[in-house]
């Protein structure tokens, strides 16, 4: 739904940040934002997943390292990818990419990406684990 709501205004046009920009006296709409760190989020428990049911990989410090620079891996990805296209564009670039001024915008874009993926694992991890359990598909 995010993805779908940005593409339809374009990031940087949806109404409702629009007035929480205005409201809140932001420069920026900040809805990619949202997207980003739902790019990090989304992804997180099922990259977890895969790796848990694929691998030798058990719950700890390295499954969480690793779905991390996963999900990453995909935000730079995206982001070379968006960098590509501008320049393919070229002088509609800076609409395209919506960085609304923002020289940081790639860098910040990706620290959400990374941001919303170690949100997923702690706020998620433990159930994901229950789950697992539950349904006898792996020994946690």
């Amino acid at each position: 739904m995010v993805l779908l709501v940005g593409a339809h205004y374009t990031y940087a046009e949806v109404p409702l940040f629009d007035w929480v920009r205005d409201t809140f006296g932001f420069e920026r709409n900040h809805y990619d934002r949202v997207g980003h760190l739902a790019q990090g989020f989304v992804p997180a428990i099922a990259i977890r997943e895969l790796l848990l049911r694929t691998s030798p990989l058990r719950p700890g410090r390295w499954l969480f390292s690793i779905v991390l620079f996963c999900a990453l891996g995909i935000s730079a990805t995206y982001e070379l990818i968006e960098w590509l296209a501008a320049i393919l564009v070229g002088q509609g670039a800076e609409a395209f990419l919506g960085t609304q001024g923002d020289p940081w915008d790639t860098q910040t874009d990706m620290a959400l990406a990374g941001l919303g993926a170690i949100l997923a694992q702690m706020v998620l991890g433990r159930t994901h684990e229950t789950q697992l359990r539950k349904e006898d598909q792996i020994v946690i």
